[in-house]
């Protein structure tokens, strides 16, 4: 439903206060059966609540208390007079001229109606203006003096918690060797992670014959006869972690070669002819170097 100016402004003055008894009731009356209407009543409410928050209690005098208990038939003590002061004696009256003294005929009741009007919206403007320079105001001192305000209504201080960045860990050493037959072109590149003893065997220019497959050794002074390290598969990359249990100078140290054995590798787990490449591990990234 689209409400006139008029509906907005009673709603307006019925959040303040500011409506007669008359007005309040028809106000009521009106968001007992009108949702939407309710509705607008109660947006002012919210947008004018912060005046009350803004303005701190005011104890009245002992009097007006008084007065009210016994305008009601409660008061157990004489209502006390409230003294006014005497009103100023009226101007004398002024003679018009003859030509003023025939007024066209006015309607009052368009007058009273746009006096209404003109008094409902002047009361909702000043109580606008209040909100916004009430809001001025708590904005001012949220910023510069949060505590001269009402504790309801203080900013929270903002507690910002700073995680040490942990600096990622160096890169560890590499290794590479390249496994080949004399001074031929290398077969196989094979490349070692110092940190995790992981390896990766890079196919380059070897081919295996139909039947059998290359397998890959590990030959060293400190064990008794040469280790398996496992078939090298068809494709061009063949990782294992399978260094793990050796130790560190023994990986460094050792002979890595490549055997022709029957598919799928040697039956009896050591190699069951010649090697046909081999190669040693040279460093080739520093550990905790970029």
């Amino acid at each position: 439903m689209a409400y006139s100016e008029d509906h907005i402004a009673l709603a307006a003055e019925y959040a303040l206060g500011t409506l007669d008894a008359e007005e309040r009731a028809q106000v009521e009356t009106m968001m007992a059966v009108d949702k939407e209407f309710t509705a607008i009543v109660q947006a002012w409410e919210h947008r004018l609540g912060s005046l009350n928050q803004m303005v701190g209690s005011v104890e009245p005098r002992p009097i007006v208390w008084e007065n009210i208990k016994a305008a009601i038939g409660h008061s157990t003590e004489p209502q006390q007079p409230l003294v006014l002061p005497e009103p100023p004696p009226p101007p004398p009256p002024q003679v018009e001229p003859a030509e003023m003294r025939q007024a066209p005929a006015v309607d009052t009741a368009n007058v009273i109606d746009l006096s209404g009007r003109v008094k409902r919206w002047r009361n909702v403007a000043s109580a606008v203006s209040a909100l916004a320079a009430a809001l001025l105001v708590m904005l001012g001192l949220q910023i510069y003096q949060p505590d001269a305000l009402p504790q309801a209504i203080r900013p929270k201080p903002r507690v910002q918690i700073v995680e040490a960045k942990t600096p990622p860990p160096p890169p560890s050493a590499q290794y590479v060797a390249l496994l080949q037959q004399g001074a031929g072109a290398p077969a196989f590149i094979l490349t070692v992670d110092a940190a995790t003893k992981s390896f990766t065997v890079r196919k380059v220019g070897a081919q295996a014959e139909p039947g059998k497959s290359f397998e890959l050794w590990l030959i060293s002074d400190k064990l008794p006869q040469p280790r398996s390290l496992g078939v090298i598969g068809g494709s061009d990359f063949t990782a294992r972690p399978v260094l793990s249990s050796y130790d560190a100078n023994t990986i460094h140290a050792a002979t890595f070669a490549v055997t022709v054995e029957q598919a799928g590798g040697s039956p009896s787990g050591q190699p069951t002819s010649a090697p046909i490449f081999t190669g040693k591990l040279i460093e080739t990234v520093p550990g905790g170097q970029k």
